[in-house]
């Protein structure tokens, strides 16, 4: 079963954020508001174990993004616990360093969407990770709502845990196509905050 806590719990948002955009951040802003979160932490990865043989933006690149997406935001941060660490970025070797550097009883909260969460049975170390935090799913365009919940419910009976819904606006943006658009020439304003954009294009990313 799924400790109980009982201080203000601190959100974490993991990915590759190649590049962060505008969806990741109005969910971690209803997770706030929905859960009372005290924080969302951004992680980037810097060897994500799922994109092993792809090819990824430098993982300083992606982290500065971070930092400038989320600068004006008092309840966001950005972590190096992933970027400074060698090997591949497991998400439960990063939730066990963030509770080590909470004070006890501080509860974790790993924000993705919820079709990451149906895969979580190839995540290192499932168990584990329901003990270390609580999962808040974010539901994205595309999927079968019913079918995306059922898979939830199966996995809430499989581990004895609860999975949290966010209720964040449905905003079908993603990082493939954010690339794809700037590769091709084509305009990115409005699907990543402004000074991602001017990065992007101060430092030709995405231009093939």
């Amino acid at each position: 079963m799924t400790p109980e806590w009982t201080s203000a719990g601190i959100g974490v948002m993991g990915g590759t954020f190649d590049p962060i955009h505008l969806a990741h951040l109005v969910t971690a802003e209803a997770a706030v508001e929905q859960f009372g979160l005290e924080k969302v932490v951004f992680v980037p990865a810097r060897e994500p174990p799922h994109k092993r043989g792809q090819v990824i933006t430098p993982a300083e690149h992606r982290y500065n993004m971070v930092e400038l997406a989320v600068r004006s935001n008092d309840r966001f941060e950005v972590s190096r616990a992933e970027l400074d660490r060698d090997g591949p970025s497991y998400t439960v070797d990063t939730l066990e360093e963030l509770r080590a550097s909470y004070p006890s009883g501080t509860r974790l909260y790993f924000i993705t969407g919820a079709d990451a969460i149906l895969e979580i049975d190839t995540w290192r170390h499932p168990e584990r990770l329901f003990e270390l935090c609580t999962f808040i799913a974010a539901e994205r365009p595309g999927l079968s709502r019913e079918a995306v919940r059922e898979g939830l419910r199966e996995l809430e009976r499989r581990y004895g845990v609860s999975i949290l819904r966010v209720d964040a606006p449905a905003m079908g943006i993603s990082s493939t196509d954010i690339r794809r658009r700037a590769r091709s020439g084509r305009s990115i304003r409005y699907l990543v905050p402004e000074a991602v954009e001017e990065y992007i294009r101060r430092h030709g990313l995405y231009r093939g």
